[in-house]
């Protein structure tokens, strides 16, 4: 029996009806499906609510929702690395694999294993805080170090493993993963990235120190970004559904995880024809 767990984002009034789409095309098959138990209540489904659904064994995931909902999904599991499959009722969609269109033959796929995945690098995040260091969370798209709700600039200290490599006044720092390259980073200025390329990407927000420009440097590397600004409201999000106040003096440490995300991609579309298709499909 194939055992998939469904995360429908409550937020998308289309949710609904693509969930009631999954539900009657797998009835009559051997699969178990699974929800976590504040969605199941949320649409009426409670028999086949799952406490902690995130340590249940789940031969795959199904992601209702955008990129955000995705990737909310991914950090859930964590080192589980269980196989993530976007279904995208979002505006983008950038990293979901079935398009609403074509919900019933994707999901006949599933059954039929007639799909790879990819394996995305996770960055992990810690903060060292009065010299003890601390793990905050994982992220598939982008550390990003940068201020609260005050305009002034963040002083900043950039480290790589060992080198202290600038000092800079910014309104932030983001640390990518490649698949987060499209993400916050490509508004920033920073470069489109093949999410199979092995490095990490650092891109300025708004940087005054002119000569510091996206940097692209190797995914073993450890990055380590230093609060000089005295000012209290500074924060560092993870994929930027998450955040953690720092304080003047901590310092924000960002690597390569030992865990991986799972993405399910299909045949019958490549990088370059979603690159085409989703980020220039206006232009």
């Amino acid at each position: 029996m194939l055992k998939i767990a469904v995360f429908p984002n409550v937020e998308k009034p289309a949710s609904a009806g693509v969930l009631k789409r999954i539900f009657n095309f797998y009835a009559d098959k051997d699969v178990q499906l699974m929800l976590p138990v504040d969605e199941a209540r949320f649409f009426n489904l409670e028999d086949y609510a799952v406490p902690h659904i995130e340590h249940e064994q789940a031969d795959l995931a199904l992601s209702l929702g955008g990129d955000g909902t995705l990737l909310g999904v991914c950090r859930r599991y964590g080192e589980m690395e269980v196989p993530v499959c976007g279904v995208n009722i979002g505006t983008l969609g950038f990293m979901a694999d079935i398009e609403t269109d074509e919900l019933e033959k994707k999901l006949r796929k599933i059954i039929d294993g007639d799909y790879h995945v990819e394996h995305r690098l996770l960055l992990a995040g810690y903060v060292l805080s009065a010299g003890k260091k601390r793990f905050l969370g994982h992220a598939i798209n982008d550390v990003v170090v940068t201020k609260g709700g005050v305009s002034r600039m963040l002083h900043l200290g950039l480290t790589i493993n060992d080198t202290h490599l600038i000092d800079f006044k910014a309104d932030g720092l983001i640390v990518s993963s490649p698949t987060g390259s499209t993400a916050y980073s490509l508004s920033a200025g920073g470069p489109i990235m093949n999410p199979n390329i092995r490095a990490l990407l650092l891109t300025p927000i708004c940087a005054h120190t002119l000569t510091f420009r996206p940097l692209l440097i190797d995914e073993e590397d450890i990055v380590h970004v230093h609060i000089a600004a005295m000012h209290q409201d500074i924060i560092v999000t993870f994929d930027g559904q998450e955040s953690f106040r720092l304080l003047p003096d901590d310092e924000v440490i960002v690597q390569k995880s030992r865990a991986r995300a799972c993405i399910v991609k299909f045949e019958d579309k490549d990088y370059y024809q979603i690159l085409r298709t989703k980020l220039w499909r206006n232009e």
